[in-house]
């Protein structure tokens, strides 16, 4: 009986991750699709990384979360901003100088040797760096704007939650028919003792 119980506490933990799993990967998969590849989160853009020039504090591969909007003119020293380059390329740095009053911006990458080549004008800002950050995330987002992400991450746990309800009646059935079979055998020996 006991057995029975962990049984029955490890199935609902098993069912419960998976489906948090396969809703976890519909929201990532529809965000992702619906804004474009930028997933907006109360007013902010999650931004995927793909460098290591602004590590440590910010690893290859994390999302980050930036405030977009505002005046891009109120930046100071020391700020880390996302702004696109003249190649339409998004890049998170800090600023190392504030030029014309806020109408330029020296900036620089953490682990970089110097600071970048062109300065960054006010209009190219995006937004600003909100100090958060998840590593290792961004890659899935990556993944997730692919043909083969959103098959993988609708589709796989989609079949282990399948499979795994699957079983899961299946072992109920025998259960059930286990019972049933104990049933029948208990009114057949209390007939059979009845008789005697």
């Amino acid at each position: 009986m006991k057995w029975n119980k962990i049984f029955k506490m490890i199935n609902n933990i098993i069912t419960g991750l998976l489906f948090i799993v396969l809703v976890f990967s519909v929201i990532v998969v529809i965000s992702v699709r619906a804004s474009g590849g930028e997933p907006t989160v109360f007013g902010h853009q999650l931004k995927t990384v793909l460098s290591g020039s602004m590590e440590p504090e910010i690893q290859t591969g994390s999302i980050i979360l930036i405030q977009v909007g505002g005046d891009m003119t109120r930046f100071d020293e020391g700020d880390v901003i996302t702004f696109r380059t003249k190649d339409n390329i998004l890049i998170t740095h800090r600023i190392v100088e504030v030029k014309g009053n806020g109408q330029q911006y020296i900036t620089e990458g953490d682990n970089n040797d110097g600071p970048d080549i062109e300065p960054v004008l006010s209009e190219n800002i995006v937004g600003q760096y909100t100090g958060f950050n998840l590593p290792y995330v961004g890659y899935v987002t990556n993944f997730a704007n692919t043909k083969q992400g959103v098959a993988l991450l609708f589709i796989v746990p989609g079949v282990f939650l399948l499979i795994y309800s699957v079983v899961s009646i299946w072992r109920a059935l025998k259960q059930l028919e286990n019972q049933q079979e104990e049933t029948q055998a208990l009114v057949a020996r209390s007939q059979a003792d009845k008789k005697v």
